[in-house]
């Protein structure tokens, strides 16, 4: 079912809500919020597609993150850690990447996902305290998978929106490194999947998965 931008941006903010409020209100001694920036990059993957007018067909596609163009690959996120158990954190995560199939396969003239492959999960992590400033740490989430589906054939269809098309998951690895007592930075690794299964404005689909393995540095400030 194909789905308008204010569609998903609802949907969005419920996931991300319904996260919040599982957190009770004694059960956290700290609060962050951060911003990052990176790149991503994604092997190429296959691509089923049903043009709606009879033709069914798969494809092969080499994704292009076009990490140099704008718009970048970037992320915020919102974490939690509890009181009781301060090595563990509840994590609203949302990623902006971006996949373009280069060179873009027959019958299509457009196949990408630059205005977002974008990730929305919800987040378990653990960190490893130290007496150094130092802190790295580990994740695992799931979540939606939210493109917004670019895709041209010519005379058949020209879909450009927004979707909720899958489930998305994640894993990740860091390290956290303390410059004031509200300040930090951190570096990560992260491996995501999304699960894109689209509607075409005349009725087709198309079905392909997009790994994405991101690499990037950000920034944290501690709420409380």
């Amino acid at each position: 079912m194909k789905l308008h931008f204010l569609r998903t941006s609802l949907a969005a903010s419920a996931c991300a809500l319904a996260l919040a409020s599982a957190v009770p209100s004694k059960a956290h001694a700290e609060a962050t919020l951060s911003g990052f920036l990176g790149v991503s990059f994604s092997p190429h993957a296959g691509v089923d597609y049903d043009l709606g007018n009879g033709t069914t067909g798969r494809v092969t596609s080499k994704w292009d993150a076009e990490n140099f163009e704008a718009p970048p690959y970037y992320g915020v996120r919102a974490t939690w850690w509890l009181e009781q158990m301060p090595e563990i954190g509840l994590m609203v995560d949302f990623t902006h990447a971006k996949a373009a199939a280069d060179p873009v396969p027959a019958p299509f003239t457009t196949l990408e996902f630059t205005d977002g492959i974008n990730f929305l999960t919800g987040n378990v992590l653990y960190r490893y305290q130290t007496e150094s400033r130092f802190t790295p740490y580990a994740g695992v989430g799931v979540g939606l998978a939210i493109p917004y589906v670019e895709v041209t054939v010519p005379g058949v269809t020209n879909t450009r929106d927004y979707q909720v098309t899958g489930v998305a998951v994640q894993g990740l690895i860091g390290v956290d490194a303390k410059i004031t007592d509200d300040w930090s930075i951190f570096g990560e690794y992260k491996a995501g999947y999304a699960d894109v299964n689209a509607d075409l404005d005349n009725g087709g689909s198309i079905d392909t998965h997009v790994v994405s393995h991101q690499f990037l540095i950000g920034l944290t400030y501690k709420l409380f």
